[in-house]
């Protein structure tokens, strides 16, 4: 069904698999077209309750934007009406249910960012983490100058935005970046056992736990608790009827 990815569907858990191994599973415009149509798979089908991202292959997870693809889209207004009609991240930031990035090996600039979008990110030990656009001249183009700040504070993200280092498992978990580290070959087991920990509890809790925090990050902090004693309200509500 797909060319860059993998979809599977097994006790209402959706994973998709980044599979470019041959290039470390490096994000090019038909995997975001793919990705696309999976992420839409889990937000529509009811059976699905959350998903994991993982990648394919031995090398990693993402190793980020496949420049080799740079310059191709016919023009920079095409690509651009292209990139908001397959709104990759959008619907990532929006879905409802929860998502677990399963990472190993390297994990960088549009890997990075996948992983940002996620509510949890469990890392092997072999994992290296890093931001290397600058050094290529560039900004990130998929919301790492925010998500990664929204995740490990403003003056961590900085020193990887603007410094391009690599770091490991240890001193990404030590920031906040990740969730947890496991021995290589675990990282996927694990964020299944972590996903099925979450999905014992009422899909409608979770989703309004989602949506309250995400949304409250962008609000006053008396406008987001206003926004969480609504949702809560809402919420008890419904349990009641």
């Amino acid at each position: 069904m797909f060319s860059t990815i993998q979809y599977a569907k097994t006790e209402h858990i959706a994973t998709i698999t980044l599979n470019r191994p041959e290039v470390v599973n490096a994000y090019n415009v038909q995997m975001r077209d793919d990705l696309y149509q999976a992420l839409l798979a889990v937000r529509d089908d009811s059976d699905v309750q959350g998903a994991i991202l993982t990648g394919a292959g031995p090398k990693g997870f993402c190793a980020g934007a496949d420049l080799r693809e740079f310059g191709t889209a016919p023009s920079q207004t095409v690509a651009r009406s292209v990139r908001w009609e397959r709104d990759v991240w959008g619907i990532m930031s929006s879905l409802d249910k929860p998502l677990v990035a399963a990472i190993h090996g390297y994990c960088l600039g549009s890997g990075v960012e996948i992983a940002c979008l996620c509510d949890f990110r469990i890392a092997a030990e072999d994992a290296i983490f890093g931001t290397p656009e600058v050094a290529l001249g560039l900004v990130p183009g998929a919301g790492g100058t925010q998500t990664l700040m929204r995740v490990v504070g403003q003056a961590r993200a900085m020193e990887l935005l603007l410094t391009g280092k690599r770091i490991d498992a240890q001193a990404a978990l030590g920031m906040g970046l990740i969730t947890k580290v496991v021995p290589s070959g675990q990282h996927v087991a694990e964020a299944q056992s972590l996903l099925k920990r979450v999905l014992r509890h009422p899909s409608a809790a979770v989703a309004a736990v989602k949506a309250t925090v995400y949304q409250g990050m962008d609000m006053p902090l008396a406008h987001a608790l206003a926004a969480e004693h609504r949702k809560a309200l809402t919420l008890a509500a419904a349990s009641s009827k």
